[in-house]
């Protein structure tokens, strides 16, 4: 530590200290700490400034972190996995994309408050990762699926099928699918591929065939400008089940011969009310708005009225002189009016099928479609918004509102970064009055995966789930909106030093697709649900691709069709946050290996009668080596947990401390027992536990 005095002068000391240093020296002052554990969200600057604006902007950039961050813990599975004698070159090659997502965590990356050439920067970044986690998984993929010699050809990913665009499957009759399951428990997909032609075989890994549908591409879809050079007309549509957990599971394609029976296109919407359901959900259409007008869990005959609108805020145009001349912009949200301009629904069509029924939407620059697959008990909402018209020199923000009948009195409920589920109250500060002056930006929270009304009286719980982070809120009884886009044409002076103004690839407008998931049920039930299907948007299974030449027979002679990586089930609450392996010295025995494990309990205390009980886990669960000792780590690995030595601070109590039921256990050197076992793990209710195990192939 630098310690300074002047000699001459004012007498002033100047001490060079760190972070660590000023708050060892804060605690050591032995006084009582006023303690704060409401939220900090959402925060304003001044009376008409809050920052709730990039909570959604660049929301395509957003979805590919999202995205990006599924692929990195696929590639740092399978390159644990494979137990490479060369780990050291593959962890090289993993630490592309993790070095790219680190960056895309900084708060002005993957916030959108970046200037658009460090934005396409960013992108470029992770684009460059997939490649160099695409050869790990390659390799990953040479060591598991060979039941001989001969060794499987490159797989890729097609990374442009939310936009209906894989070369592979477009231009090749015969294309193989290998589909990892990133998950600790069987997991389900349905998988969509672009394709030409409407007749196919579709064979599981047990040489059984698939039932699917074939649906036309929508003209909506091939406006995309991004998708330029490729030909797609059709999307091919059927659902993989039981893929094995942190395994493989393979599809055979080829073009097939006879009857289309299983085409279905596009037909007029009906002059009567339709509904499309399932033996779990249906959901009502007005024949006259075209829009939802009602949805039902049919498992419990539990119905609310529910509508759907597109709709968008003008963004306030200023030149933020004064803070009442505040302009909407990257940072913050500020719409010139408390109510949004509802966009009209000007052609509507269906698609009727034995897999998915779909109802499409067609608006001036948006469109939407309604999905309900077979057997799902969750409607999927696809949104596609752009290019924004600026047309006028105004510019907006665009929004899914979800108005229900349900009276939630004020209260909603948002995720905290995907675990804990805060209570939110409008208009409504725990620590001070508010005098609200923004009714609707001052009401926005960030939703990074769900969020939720509740009304005791039907005792009904709607939950809206995202597949990217984005602002939220309800601003009314009964009301969901999630901002999905915006494009605005001034700067809010916060030190992007540009508009928000996205032009996209034809610099016409940058076109954005996501995706929005209903739940209704009670509100007992309700958590099971969203917790699966929020776990499930974490971590999707993942396709890689291949055309190939030889014959179905001989490629499941050849190689494994189906591939798990645990010998022992995971219970149904917890989850495999990270499994990376610790870069090996060149120099040190290929049996000494080391890997981070990192366990997670992903249910709240109370939040489920049997999903919130304490968990058991053996750590001895991996199928492709064997775990000689642990060691608990905190959370970033980087200390024995026993070595940790927090400090104490003396907080004046507020009255509403938790209670916490659990005793924590801290887990110090696990060895094996006689039997060759190590001791069993118990995790509570949103606990994570970290690892350094030891094993051997």
């Amino acid at each position: 530590m630098l310690f300074l005095q002047q000699q001459n002068g004012s007498g002033v000391n100047l001490l060079y200290s760190t972070p660590s240093c000023y708050t060892f020296q804060q605690n050591h002052l032995n006084q009582i700490w006023n303690g704060k554990d409401d939220d900090f969200f959402p925060y304003a600057s001044s009376a008409h400034t809050f920052w709730t604006g990039y909570f959604t902007s660049r929301p395509a950039l957003k979805g590919y972190v999202r995205q990006s961050n599924n692929y990195l813990q696929v590639c740092k599975q399978l390159d644990t996995i494979g137990n490479f004698e060369t780990g050291w070159m593959t962890s090289s090659q993993v630490e592309v994309l993790k070095e790219a997502m680190g960056v895309a965590q900084h708060h002005d990356a993957v916030s959108g408050t970046e200037k658009q050439h460090v934005a396409n920067d960013y992108a470029e970044r992770l684009a460059n990762g997939y490649k160099s986690c695409e050869n790990v998984t390659n390799m990953a993929l040479k060591r598991l699926l060979p039941r001989f010699q001969q060794e499987p050809p490159n797989l890729q990913f097609c990374t442009l099928t939310n936009i209906s665009k894989c070369e592979i499957t477009e231009k090749y009759d015969k294309v193989v699918l290998e589909v990892y399951n990133p998950l600790g428990v069987d997991s389900d997909t349905w998988v969509r591929l672009p394709v030409n032609g409407t007749v196919f075989d579709v064979f599981s890994f047990t040489g059984d065939a698939i039932p699917y549908q074939v649906i036309p591409v929508t003209s909506e879809t091939k406006k995309i400008p991004e998708r330029k050079g490729t030909y797609a007309q059709n999307e091919l549509v059927f659902q993989l089940t039981g893929i094995s957990p942190l395994g493989l599971q393979t599809v055979w394609i080829q073009k097939g011969k006879g009857d289309n029976s299983s085409y279905t296109p596009f037909k007029a919407f009906p002059s009567a009310d339709f509904t499309m359901q399932n033996k779990l959900v249906s959901l009502t259409f007005d024949h006259i708005t075209k829009q939802v007008k009602e949805m039902e869990n049919l498992q419990i005959s539990l119905k609310i009225p529910l509508n759907q609108r597109l709709m968008h805020y003008f963004g306030f145009s200023g030149n933020n002189s004064k803070d009442e001349f505040r302009a909407s912009g990257a940072y913050c949200f500020r719409p010139n009016a408390t109510e949004p301009k509802t966009m009209i629904v000007q052609s509507a069509y269906i698609v009727q099928g034995e897999l998915v029924q779909e109802v499409h939407q067609v608006f001036p620059w948006a469109s939407q479609v309604f999905r309900l697959y077979k057997d799902a008990n969750n409607v999927e909402v696809e949104w596609t918004v752009g290019p924004i018209d600026i047309s006028d020199k105004s510019g907006k923000e665009v929004i899914s509102r979800y108005d229900t009948s349900l009276q939630n009195g004020g209260v909603f409920y948002t995720d905290a970064n995907g675990r804990e589920i805060q209570e939110r109250k409008r208009n409504y500060r725990k620590t001070w009055n508010l005098n609200q002056t923004e009714p609707v930006a001052g009401n926005y929270y960030p939703v990074n995966s769900r969020i939720f009304i509740r009304d005791p009286a039907p005792d009904a719980q709607f939950t809206v789930l995202t597949d990217r982070s984005q602002g939220g809120s309800s601003v009314n009884d009964g009301q969901i909106e999630l901002m999905v886009h915006r494009r605005l044409l001034h700067d809010d002076s916060f030190g992007v030093g540009e508009p928000l103004n996205e032009t996209g690839a034809d610099g016409k407008g940058l076109v954005v697709r996501g995706k929005h998931y209903l739940v209704l049920d009670t509100i007992k039930n309700s958590a099971r649900q969203h917790r699966l299907i929020g776990l499930w948007l974490y971590r999707q299974p993942v396709i890689m691709l291949t055309n190939v030449s030889m014959d179905r027979e001989q490629w499941y002679t050849q190689f494994n069709t189906q591939v798990s990586g645990l010998s022992t089930l995971l219970p149904e609450n917890v989850h495999i946050l990270t499994l990376e392996m610790i870069p090996p010295n060149p120099l040190t025995p290929i049996s000494l290996r080391q890997a981070i494990v990192r366990l997670e309990h992903f249910y709240e205390n109370g939040e489920d009668q049997e999903m919130s009980k304490p968990a058991i886990v053996d750590l001895q669960m991996f199928a492709f080596f064997n775990i000689t000792g642990a060691v608990e780590m905190t959370l970033g690995a980087n200390m024995m947990l026993k070595d940790l030595n927090r400090l104490q601070w003396r907080v004046m109590p507020s009255g509403d401390e938790p209670t916490i039921p659990y005793e924590r256990q801290i887990y110090r050197e696990l060895k094996l027992d006689s039997k060759g076992k190590l001791p069993q793990i118990t995790l509570n209710p949103m606990e994570i536990k970290t690892f350094i195990i030891d094993f051997n192939g």
